[in-house]
């Protein structure tokens, strides 16, 4: 009886498809946000607004808090600092109002967490042990999922044909990256 490997070689491709799919997601999704960090937070929406303030050049407690009460309803006062002589910001929940003591002019920025990217960000950080061992186990599948799919077809259109040439181009792409960037 022959052996038929590539029956084998397309179950365990499909199987660790199926097992590994929801990591790979994650993955793929958070990499993609994680790329772009220069260009915006995906762990957070950050919100800036202008505001004008009223408050005494030496505000209290209580003059903070009557003012914020007239300002927005869901701002919740935390504290207060005077980082330079007639600015002070305050920090409330999620975020602060910086301003200007003398004009009132001022910036209220609010932080909220991204409620589906920042979970995943999470996890592709590895954030405990157990989850980098899962994470090792994703890694090690995408090894046998690449090799697994170099043999999945056969003939013209598998490793033998036009898969060769698309395989070759899939490692010359990398390589050439690191000739030109890699220092």
């Amino acid at each position: 009886m022959k052996f038929k490997w590539r029956k084998w070689i397309r179950a365990t491709h499909r199987d660790f498809g199926y097992i590994f799919f929801g990591m790979t997601l994650i993955y793929a999704i958070s990499g993609i946000a994680i790329n772009h960090l220069d260009d915006w937070n995906p762990n957070y929406k950050v919100t800036r607004q202008d505001v004008q303030v009223v408050l005494p050049s030496q505000p209290d407690r209580e003059d903070i808090i009557s003012m914020l009460d007239e300002l927005e309803t869901d701002v919740k006062y935390k504290q207060h600092i005077f980082p330079a002589e007639g600015f002070i910001k305050i920090f409330i929940k999620n975020g602060t109002i910086e301003a200007n003591l003398r004009s009132g002019k001022g910036i209220l920025e609010k932080v909220e967490k991204r409620p589906i990217l920042r979970p995943m960000n999470y996890l592709h950080y590895n954030p405990v042990k157990w989850w980098t061992y899962f994470s090792d186990l994703f890694s090690v599948a995408l090894v046998i999922l690449a090799f697994t799919g170099l043999f999945i077809l056969k003939g013209k259109t598998g490793i033998t044909g036009r898969g060769a040439w698309l395989t070759i181009l899939g490692i010359i792409i990398p390589l050439l990256f690191l000739i030109i960037y890699y220092k």
